[in-house]
């Protein structure tokens, strides 16, 4: 049980006892200042006989269940799906996308998270990526519609909540203007190498370190925020920085001024994680303070990787962010090619420990256009997930049915036997 909860059960027991001992006291005062005082004792007694009654009540509630199991009722699961730059034809489409979440709301999932930030480029109109230089162009769809704003106006229509993605983090191509144009702002290695290669190609990285660059992400964030009827926002496991990283000159004298050392030689070394680590965590808490100054139920929302990756291998300690109260959902890519490798990562500490503080689910793998996903393994990783009381969110909204090795009315089919019913969220909002 929360321990706040637990508190305030002791301190409503506590006082219902002060009450009965204030009436028992009643019992003992003298006949003669009865009758001189009468009148106000009877307004008295009615009043603490009121309380008694209510305050009874609540007792018999609290005697046989938890304080948490009343004032926490179980929050519906999330059955999410991320859009991203492969579906761009569906963003892009009206009539497709007016498809592809009626598709979604009739087969009871609940939230899209569409791509807004990758390769360097919003995909939205963005004044703020216009004066950086970065964005020269507005973003239109076919029908000359503004797709973010389509999108949240679709899934909002289906009962479905709409919560932007900024997919690259502090990740960007070599190639990408925001590169070209401030190589100031981008980090190295020990050895002086910038480039990096990932699942995403040849990519540089952004220092997160850097108050340009968290000016940057940060005017973008509260620009989809501020200007969009979103749900929230949320960052992906490149919102971090592979630990081999932060060499450059400006991270180096920052280290040296706030420590009075040189930073280590080796990138692993614990202390020189740990800053860099809570650099990004200081960050993200700043991140945070302003989303919801601007919007206050935003969701504020983080699909990293599992903890020991996250934190050793990209300075991302997300599971500190969720003890500071700065995440509202958490969702961990978990891309894993067999049940057993899939069960042992979802069944780690720090997400059992997240579950217990806020909607928490995990990121299954659908298929890759090279590489689909057979329909079995994708369900049996479902249900794992939700026999242990977490949601999913599906990588990516193609590989649902689109491009798979079954038929997609087989496919969809099964998705509906998955989510037989309804769990909006949106009266979450």
């Amino acid at each position: 049980m929360d321990r706040s909860l637990r508190y305030e059960g002791t301190r409503l027991r506590g006082w219902i006892a002060n009450l009965s001992f204030k009436l028992m006291k009643l019992c003992f005062i003298p006949r003669d200042w009865w009758r001189s005082h009468l009148g106000r004792c009877q307004r008295q007694l009615l009043k603490y006989l009121s309380l008694v009654l209510l305050t009874s009540f609540i007792t018999v509630l609290l005697a046989d269940s938890p304080v948490g199991a009343i004032a926490q009722q179980p929050l519906p699961e999330i059955r999410g799906v991320w859009m991203t730059t492969n579906d761009n034809d569906i963003l892009s489409d009206r009539p497709k996308l007016q498809d592809a979440v009626s598709k979604l709301a009739q087969l009871n999932f609940n939230t899209i998270y569409p791509v807004v930030w990758n390769s360097g480029y919003v995909l939205y109109e963005s004044p703020v990526a216009q004066r950086t230089g970065i964005q020269p162009f507005a973003r239109k769809g076919l029908q000359g519609q503004e797709t973010l704003s389509d999108l949240v106006a679709q899934a909002h229509q289906q009962g479905l909540l709409a919560i932007p993605w900024f997919e690259f983090g502090f990740m960007t191509p070599p190639t990408s203007e925001l590169a070209l144009n401030h190589p100031e702002w981008l980090t190295k290695r020990r050895n002086g190498s910038q480039t990096w290669i990932g699942a995403a190609g040849e990519v540089v990285w952004l220092n997160p370190f850097h108050p340009d660059v968290q000016q940057l992400i940060s005017d973008l964030v509260l620009e989809v925020v501020t200007r969009y009827d979103v749900d929230g926002i949320q960052f992906d496991d490149h919102t971090s920085l592979p630990n081999e990283f932060g060499y450059d000159r400006y991270t180096l004298a920052l280290y040296k001024r706030e420590t009075g050392r040189n930073a280590p030689s080796d990138p692993q070394n614990p202390v020189w994680v740990r800053w860099r680590a809570n650099k990004i965590t200081a960050f993200m808490t700043q991140l945070n303070q302003a989303v919801k100054k601007r919007k206050p139920d935003a969701i504020f929302s983080v699909a990293p990787n599992p903890y020991d990756v996250a934190y050793k291998t990209y300075l991302q300690d997300w599971l500190t962010w969720v003890r500071k109260g700065i995440v509202d959902e958490l969702i961990v890519q978990v891309y894993r090619p067999d049940l057993q490798s899939f069960l042992n990562q979802i069944t780690r500490p720090a997400i059992q420990e997240a579950q217990q503080k806020i909607p928490t689910g995990v990121g299954v793998l659908t298929g890759l256009r090279n590489k689909p996903v057979p329909m079995p393994l994708i369900q049996s990783k479902v249900q794992a997930a939700r026999d242990r009381g977490l949601g999913v969110t599906f990588f990516y909204y193609e590989s649902l049915w689109d491009e798979a090795p079954e038929p997609i009315t087989e496919r969809q089919s099964n998705f509906q036997a998955l989510f037989n019913a309804p769990a909006s969220r949106v009266a979450m909002r």
